[in-house]
């Protein structure tokens, strides 16, 4: 197995443009170094410096939910009960909004189309959840 992987690496160089011996002898000093890595690069074209840190994601995800969470908890909470759902659509808008530009951000992307991705999708939640507590007869007052 491991010579096959070898001449995999050593075809996948010479589609690059390296002669034949110059494309086995990089194949081998790749793999003798970091065999995953030079799979990874070549096959996938997959480096690991890339690859977004697990930590960073967690991170992220514990700064975003209290920044997302406060906008529709006031708005359940405080205004009048004839206006709390429509402020609570809107409010959970607003927070998707905030917490998907900021990812963008923190991500170094452009901000609106994963802002937008994000709003719509979470619309799109609130709708369908809206209609199935509709039909089911469940209402929060």
């Amino acid at each position: 197995m491991p010579e096959e992987e070898l001449d995999e690496l050593t075809g996948m160089l010479r589609v690059r443009g390296l002669s034949d011996p110059t494309a086995r002898q990089v194949a081998v000093e790749l793999t003798d170094r970091d065999p995953p890595a030079a799979h990874l690069s070549l096959e996938l074209n997959i480096v690991e410096e890339n690859i977004a840190n697990p930590w960073h994601a967690a991170l992220a995800s514990a700064v975003a939910l209290p920044i997302g969470a406060i906008p529709p908890m006031r708005a359940i909470l405080l205004p009048p009960a004839d206006t709390r759902i429509p402020m609570t659509f809107a409010a959970v808008l607003l927070a998707l909004a905030l917490t998907g530009a900021l990812g963008a951000w923190h991500g170094g992307s452009p901000m609106l189309p994963p802002t937008i991705r994000v709003v719509v999708g979470g619309a799109l939640a609130l709708a369908a959840t809206f209609a199935i507590g509709s039909l089911l007869g469940s209402t929060i007052a």
